[in-house]
């Protein structure tokens, strides 16, 4: 499920950005104005010998409250012996409210991915001697719909965000119950100088239907599933508009096992850095 944890995590930061208008800088509640695009690009790994996942996110500002983003990923592991194209998604964010430093945003998605069994959609696999393109067992398909909001001072952000997830085996299968989850969090950005920043965030995935629940070692389902992803980084301005920055993070999970019950911390933790642009 670590490959999972990497891919949720770069989501989970997808809108990166910036104080002033058009400084990207990795700020919680960024919004590119009218006309600006932006690109954010996720390279990540763990220590227990997960994957490396690289995601990139490439948006643009409709207007000065109106945004949308493209964002995918891709794994590698064991010298390309496996690789997939994990997902791709389409997203669009709006600007509810813009009222001194308190912000607002309405957030909407579309992706299609790996299930919460793994996946992709495509994977090689030179231990199975196989490839596969969006098989439909592996394959998942999410409408998200939530919020995004908080506050922007001179020097320091915090935002929270509630999202709702619905997935299923097919794009418009709403007629069947599919899987219900939610993702709920906080970010923090706070800004020692011109240069640089410190970030960090949390968030809490819980699946609400035990059918897509996550299975344990001996094929039994999990009551209440869910995972709590945290992260702290620090991010470098290179000048205006471009970004570098890096970041760890580690995982407690609810997803079953030798202990199917009980709130367990992953072994190992996870780093990855990044680079963000405004143009």
């Amino acid at each position: 499920m670590k490959k999972l944890a990497l891919t949720s995590l770069i989501a989970m930061f997808a809108f990166t950005g910036a104080h002033a208008a058009n400084v990207i800088d990795g700020n919680p509640l960024y919004m590119p104005k009218a006309g600006h695009f932006y690109s954010v690009t996720d390279l990540a790994t763990h220590t227990e010998g997960t994957p490396y996942v690289l995601g990139e996110s490439f948006g643009y500002g409709i207007a000065d409250k109106l945004a949308v983003e493209v964002s995918t990923s891709m794994t590698e592991n064991r010298a390309f012996d496996e690789f997939a194209w994990n997902d791709v998604s389409l997203g669009v964010a709006f600007r509810a409210l813009d009222k001194g430093g308190w912000k607002l945003d309405l957030i909407g998605e579309y992706e299609a991915g790996p299930d919460v069994l793994g996946g992709g959609l495509y994977v090689h696999s030179k231990a199975l001697d196989d490839n596969w393109w969006f098989d439909k067992d592996l394959t998942g398909y999410t409408w998200t719909a939530g919020v995004r909001g908080g506050y922007v001072a001179s020097n320091w952000t915090v935002a929270g965000h509630a999202l709702f997830n619905y997935m299923n085996s097919e794009s418009l299968n709403f007629g069947d119950y599919g899987m219900h989850s939610w993702d709920l969090g906080v970010d923090a950005q706070f800004v020692i100088n011109n240069k640089l920043n410190l970030v960090a965030g949390v968030e809490y995935t819980g699946i609400t239907n035990e059918k897509w629940a996550y299975d344990d070692m001996r094929g039994a389902k999990v009551k209440n599933a869910g995972t709590i992803d945290a992260m702290f980084g620090a991010n470098f301005n290179i000048d205006a508009t471009k970004y570098v920055g890096a970041y760890v993070f580690g995982s407690l999970n609810h997803q079953g096992g030798t202990s199917a019950d009980e709130w367990e911390w992953d072994d190992g933790f996870g780093m990855g850095v990044k680079f963000g642009i405004d143009f």
